[in-house]
């Protein structure tokens, strides 16, 4: 095993113990780093990238999210939670996208203090996806003073 496979197999085998949506979250949250492990995007994925518009590149962004339980978030959901259905698995992913929007939505650029911004804009978000366990809220709204930060 190549230290890029053990990395992965170590980030998935920490979401197997969370409960379906949380271990969606958590994977999808790591992403980034799963599909730079993994060797996405490829070369050939960047040049092309490299060549869209701001406009094509958005939409392909928006396309990518759109169907992310389409993509390699199925696989590494699948083998943290190789007993579950297909299509829970599809929808944990769906929900755990439509949850990560709804929390940067949500976020407001007031003078408020930031850190109340933050876990203000994932209480809202909440609101609409109530099914998550609090360490996954805790860890929405450190994500979101991450990227905004």
């Amino acid at each position: 095993m190549t230290k890029e496979e053990a990395e992965v197999a170590d980030i998935i085998a920490d979401a197997a113990p969370l409960p379906l949506l949380d271990a969606a979250y958590a994977l999808w949250r790591r992403r980034y780093r799963l599909d730079a492990l993994e060797g996405r995007p490829t070369a050939e994925e960047v040049r092309i990238n490299r060549t869209l518009t701001a406009e094509q590149f958005s939409a392909k962004y928006r396309h990518e999210r759109d169907h992310a339980q389409d993509g390699p978030a199925f696989s590494h959901l699948k083998r943290a939670h190789p007993r579950a259905d297909d299509g829970a698995i599809r929808q944990a992913i769906a929900t755990t996208v439509k949850f990560e929007d709804a929390c940067f939505r949500h976020f407001e650029q007031t003078t408020a203090e930031y850190w109340q911004r933050c876990a203000h804009a994932v209480a809202l978000a909440r609101k609409d996806f109530p099914d998550f366990h609090e360490s996954t809220y805790r860890q929405a709204a450190n994500d979101v003073a991450y990227y905004y930060k």
